[in-house]
């Protein structure tokens, strides 16, 4: 399997040279225009199970990472959201649970985060990769191009599909821990109380809020990335992306992460506010919660959320580019417009 983006031909004479290097593999790495040299520094082949697998080691190392690092911020937003009376604002927010529970009343449900999105983060951006190659192959590669947008955006729902069946269970004892108060002060508290109280339904009745959020993110999160990226470098950086150091590279992730971030928060904040009030309240459905906040309470707390999924989405994209760039993972250039059709 592999992805016709970036097609790039060689002139036969030097195709055929290549092709009679005993190391080379049979067929290269699509879309990069590289020497036996550059192929040997690859650790795996583009699209190979090697590839996916490493691509989801840098999903764990950057969701997993960034969730953890973030977590007051988070805990602060989750209570706005469920308790607007008491947590006034971002700032007041976290006076008050200083108050209340301490500095180490912020790192609530920390461990929950980490082990959740740890697991999303495999799927989120292993599957993505293995999606966005197989849809890509069906298209073939004209259509892949001139539809890569849309493209983007099937392979990350699929990927976020799968991948938030993973992360409910722990997303629920989270948000438990973080906005009942006294029920629990970590997960190993928690799980019992909640499979006595409401049985297995109790970590995954948000599931489907929890698409509904994390999905359209992902979405939001992959094709802006994508296609802003390829802005940058049209546009903004007055050299190819093939001539930038890595670092000037990781910069380009790192604005293009952000940029995708701030879309990505205002994409999903009603669906996170239902998730948190979900968890938050014993027997309550979805229909439930609407109609006791209303449409206006959907959007409590959206000030903090663009500021930490920003910061979370940019980080995110900044650490699986160092992934893929210290493990040696083929990283196909930005894409261009069939051979064919560009001349």
């Amino acid at each position: 399997m592999y992805s016709p983006f970036h097609q790039l031909r060689k002139p036969a004479d030097q195709q055929n040279a290549l092709e009679n290097v005993s190391q080379f593999p049979a067929h290269l790495v699509p879309g990069r225009t590289i020497a036996a040299a550059a192929v040997n520094e690859d650790s795996c082949e583009f699209g190979s199970p090697k590839y996916f697998a490493l691509c989801g080691l840098g999903g764990i190392i950057s969701c997993g990472l960034t969730h953890t690092l973030v977590t007051p911020l988070d805990l602060v937003k989750c209570r706005l959201q469920v308790n607007p009376a008491k947590y006034k604002n971002l700032i007041n927010g976290f006076k008050v649970t200083m108050a209340d529970e301490g500095a180490r009343g912020l790192a609530k449900g920390w461990a929950p985060t980490a082990m959740g999105y740890s697991i999303q983060g495999l799927g989120k951006f292993g599957l993505y990769e293995y999606f966005k190659i197989l849809y890509a192959d069906l298209l073939g590669e004209e259509n892949a191009y001139y539809w890569r947008t849309s493209l983007y955006l099937a392979a990350s729902a699929s990927a976020e599909l799968f991948a938030d069946i993973g992360l409910v269970p722990l997303e629920s004892i989270k948000v438990k821990i973080q906005t009942t108060p006294g029920f629990a002060n970590n997960m190993r508290e928690a799980v019992p109380k909640m499979l006595k109280q409401e049985g297995i339904s109790a970590f995954f009745k948000s599931l489907v809020p929890l698409w509904m959020r994390q999905i359209p993110y992902t979405m939001m999160k992959f094709a802006c990335f994508e296609r802003t990226v390829e802005l940058i470098y049209a546009h903004v950086v007055p050299k190819p992306r093939a001539d930038c150091s890595k670092g000037e590279q990781l910069v380009v992730t790192f604005a293009a992460g952000y940029i995708a971030g701030v879309f990505c928060a205002i994409v999903s904040h009603p669906a996170d506010t239902l998730v948190s009030k979900l968890n938050q309240e014993k027997g309550a459905s979805s229909v439930d919660v609407l109609k006791k906040i209303g449409f206006g309470g959907l959007w409590k707390g959206l000030g903090p959320r663009i500021i930490m999924i920003g910061t979370l989405t940019a980080l995110q994209w900044f650490i699986y580019d160092s992934v893929k760039v210290t493990l040696n993972i083929p990283r196909p250039p930005p894409p261009a417009p069939p051979k064919a059709k560009s001349e």
